[in-house]
């Protein structure tokens, strides 16, 4: 059971980036501006990079002779186990910015927690990771500021992406048996701590940009860690798997 959670909780934080980065990957060549446009493309390939450790060593621990490909491109959406939030659809700038700050809030503390894990392999991941993941907090702060902060038209297009995607953003602190089993390894860090630096974070920034932070005891979406996801991950995966089901062990 411990190893099986451990696998589960592994899958998790690698679905979570694969997904988003496939999302923004989809941006390339679309950004409002060639410097925007490098850094989402940039973010995409950070997050891409953090996957393949995640999804390594989840194979590892499996056995069964998955390797990051198989495991990114042989399951079906009903295995994946990302959270709600990252497979919402671009939208605007503004809705993508906005998915991108509420992402890059929780993943910071998670990773910042996940630095005094008792398995020194998932600390080791979580080091290699922090550097990127503190740049993309501070990019998607900054321009949610700016935006929030900007014109008329730019701050309200914040403030309804900001309600329309807060739903989505509890489920990282709704801790179920996988959570609580890494919490009482000392493999993870606890739900409450990272909850309360996620709001005081998020408020700051949002105070800054001059949007109004809906309740963070609001009703929050969840599923997508057990696998209950939005008919969106179907359209990312088609398009994401497309080679690699069309020629199965086709290599470059």
């Amino acid at each position: 059971m411990a190893v099986d959670a451990k696998i589960q909780y592994l899958l998790r934080q690698a679905d979570n980036a694969l997904i988003l980065s496939q999302q923004l990957s989809q941006l390339c060549g679309k950004g409002p501006a060639l410097e925007e446009d490098m850094a989402l493309t940039n973010v995409a390939l950070d997050l891409l990079g953090q996957t393949r450790m995640w999804l390594t060593y989840a194979g590892e621990l499996e056995g069964q002779g998955r390797d990051e490909d198989k495991l990114a491109f042989h399951r079906d959406a009903g295995e994946y186990r990302n959270c709600l939030l990252v497979e919402q659809p671009n939208g605007s700038y503004a809705e993508t910015m906005m998915r991108q700050f509420l992402f890059d809030s929780w993943h910071y503390f998670l990773m910042q927690g996940l630095l005094q894990s008792t398995d020194s392999r998932i600390a080791d991941i979580a080091e290699k990771s922090f550097k990127e993941i503190t740049y993309h907090l501070r990019r998607s702060g900054d321009l949610v500021v700016r935006l929030g902060d900007g014109t008329d038209v730019s701050h309200k297009m914040m403030q309804a992406a900001l309600d329309d995607l807060w739903m989505y953003g509890g489920e990282f602190f709704i801790y179920d048996e996988v959570d609580n089993a890494m919490v009482e390894q000392g493999i993870a860090p606890p739900a409450d701590g990272l909850r309360a630096a996620f709001l005081d974070h998020v408020n700051d920034i949002l105070v800054e940009a001059t949007l109004s932070m809906p309740s963070p005891d609001a009703y929050m979406q969840r599923g997508g860690k057990a696998g209950r996801h939005t008919e969106r991950l179907g359209f990312i995966l088609a398009e994401m798997q497309f080679l690699q089901r069309a020629y199965p062990g086709a290599e470059w």
